[in-house]
């Protein structure tokens, strides 16, 4: 089992922190799987010519492995690094499901409160049917709209203001909480209800209760805080003749709950730390058991390529996805945004964690991902049977 030091990470220097990350490594059932994987990383992501990227891999309060690849831009001198900010894209929902719950469990927000009471705009071509949407169903994907109702228009860099009148000539495809139905737009909705029963902004209430108590010295939400990054990762798309460089795009900020986080893969490490629940201060076990109870069942999930031969079973909880891995729980969430991909995720039985992020769209970071919750696990039966 893993011994932990009494040095709290979160007041950890990047170069204290790799020294933990050694002391911890030697203690681990699990070091193989890191080394295993960082030679993968690395030799993958060369093959696929993807710029940059970095990935973190926690066990209980500890880092295992941390290693950074490529460069922030293609073609530049500038090396990715451990506080190198990237897009996290939807695993920004990990973030608002979290803050959320957190005011749920402060008896100032409740999952059962409709969003209309906060968001009085919104409607659909049966008014009724709005008036049953709750705030649970908004972070749960259970609204029960057709799924991606206006990311077009999000695409478009359309005011958000007009993008709600148009939800007024929807008509849901089931009743609210039935049937999974991804948004990013309405999911969104959840910041009225938080600003306003905070009486702060999303952003600044974010930063109080989760990036500072949690150290994530580099985390942010917003297009202005991640053009100010001096030390951010450029976005890359894939094309014919290989990753092209594009400029970052503000149209999915808009919806910041849904996709406007910026973090470092150290800071990562810490977002990944506390929700195995290893500062409970920040992040309470009720908090987490909240937003990790599965809800709407997910079969597109099951079907995923680089996954399917593992999934047994996926729901979407509060924020984040839940899967059954060969039997096992998998708390889970990716993101994708022009020029990004993330990807987070952890076993609660096995109390550790991954996080990847990259500066240019490829396929790579599911594959390489399942591949490592495939031989975890295994590990983890051998260590099992070996105990026996």
């Amino acid at each position: 089992m893993l011994l932990k030091p009494i040095l709290l990470l979160g007041t950890l220097s990047i170069g204290a922190l790799s020294s933990i990350s050694s002391l911890a490594a030697t203690q681990s059932e699990y070091i193989q799987i890191t080394n295993n994987f960082k030679q993968n990383f690395h030799s993958q992501l060369r093959k696929s010519k993807v710029p940059g990227g970095a990935f973190v891999i926690v066990e209980g309060d500890q880092v295992l492995k941390l290693s950074t690849y490529g460069k922030r831009t293609r073609g530049g001198s500038l090396n990715v690094n451990a506080d190198t900010v990237f897009r996290l894209a939807s695993v920004s929902k990990t973030f608002a499901g979290t803050l959320a719950s957190m005011l749920v469990n402060e008896k100032k927000l409740s999952w059962q409160q409709p969003i209309v009471s906060y968001l009085p705009e919104f409607t659909l071509a049966d008014k009724q049917q709005a008036k049953d949407i709750n705030l649970g169903h908004i972070i749960g994907q259970s609204t029960g709209l057709m799924p991606n109702s206006y990311d077009n228009l999000i695409n478009a860099n359309v005011d958000m203001e007009r993008i709600i009148n148009k939800f007024s000539e929807l008509t849901p495809m089931c009743q609210p909480g039935v049937c999974y139905s991804y948004q990013n737009v309405a999911f969104s909705f959840i910041e009225n209800a938080i600003e306003q029963q905070s009486g702060q902004s999303y952003e600044d209430l974010l930063q109080q209760k989760i990036f500072s108590p949690l150290n994530m010295k580099t985390a942010s939400i917003g297009y202005d805080a991640f053009d100010q990054q001096s030390n951010r990762a450029e976005p890359h798309v894939k094309t014919k003749s290989g990753f092209r460089k594009v400029t970052v795009k503000p149209n999915y900020y808009a919806v910041a709950p849904a996709a406007g986080v910026n973090a470092s893969i150290t800071d990562m490490s810490k977002w990944l730390i506390a929700n195995l629940g290893e500062n409970p201060g920040v992040l309470s076990n009720s908090v987490i058991k909240d937003v990790t109870t599965a809800g709407v069942r997910t079969t597109k999930e099951l079907r995923r390529r680089d996954w399917r031969t593992y999934l047994d079973n996926a729901h979407y909880g509060k924020g984040w996805r839940v899967y059954e891995f060969e039997g096992r729980p998998l708390i889970y969430h990716a993101g994708w945004v022009a020029g990004y991909v993330a990807e987070v995720s952890y076993s609660p039985e096995l109390n550790i964690g991954m996080a990847m992020l990259l500066n240019g769209e490829s396929r790579v970071i599911a594959k390489l991902s399942s591949n490592f919750w495939r031989d975890t696990f295994k590990r983890a039966d051998t260590l099992t049977k070996n105990s026996h």
